[in-house]
């Protein structure tokens, strides 16, 4: 899967809908147990020079993950600042085209032998058939970096299946997927006790 900064203009407006699916995406962080956070009380967003990908604009999921970004450090404590922040907050998007093999019975048994489908399987003298289902897979990164070390201190990320639901309304599922993200963020600002994220 390709990674990709700051959201390509078709991929960004995929990934986020990954957080209407009805089980929900699949959430995932790592931290730097040698770092102390109650050093941290600041942060900014990474330009996109720095983040390696030089735009001359933002586009409009761009501003929505930043905007979520922001809304959720800032609830935790954090205070967000032009220069000399202490934390850098980066994120990525990615899509991967994905086939999932399934395979099913072919033929069942006649009408009368329904009852015995609630209990066990049938005969393996049927059949099966192969099906191939293809869906987009979407994926959010989100980055905190210690500002003065250049070094990744935290990390977290969101991967589902994407909806047709959520692309036709995505600022809601951006929304969510970044809040689901840093359910899984075990620190406030100021302090280094963990808060007991979600477990994964």
């Amino acid at each position: 899967m390709n990674r990709l900064t700051w959201g390509a203009v078709a991929g960004a407006a995929l990934v986020l809908a990954l957080s209407a699916c009805a089980t929900g995406p699949t959430i995932r962080s790592d931290y730097d147990q040698n770092t102390d956070f109650s050093q941290y009380s600041t942060f900014r967003i990474m330009t996109s020079e720095e983040a390696n990908e030089p735009r001359s604009y933002d586009t409009l999921t761009d501003q929505r993950i930043r905007a979520a970004i922001v809304r959720e450090l800032t609830a935790r404590g954090y205070r967000q600042v032009e220069e000399d922040a202490d934390l850098l907050a980066n994120f990525a998007v990615a899509t991967k085209e994905v086939q999932e093999v399934q395979r099913a019975p072919s033929s069942y048994p006649p009408g009368w032998y329904a009852w015995r489908g609630s209990y066990y399987h049938p005969w393996p003298a049927y059949t099966y058939e192969t099906y191939i289902t293809s869906y987009t897979r979407g994926t959010l990164y989100i980055d905190l970096v210690d500002a003065d070390r250049r070094q990744l201190v935290w990390e977290g990320e969101a991967e589902g299946r994407v909806t047709e639901k959520a692309r036709q309304d995505p600022e809601p599922a951006i929304n969510n997927a970044v809040a689901e993200i840093f359910a899984r963020f075990p620190f406030r600002a100021g302090s280094d006790a963990e808060q007991s994220p979600a477990a994964d």
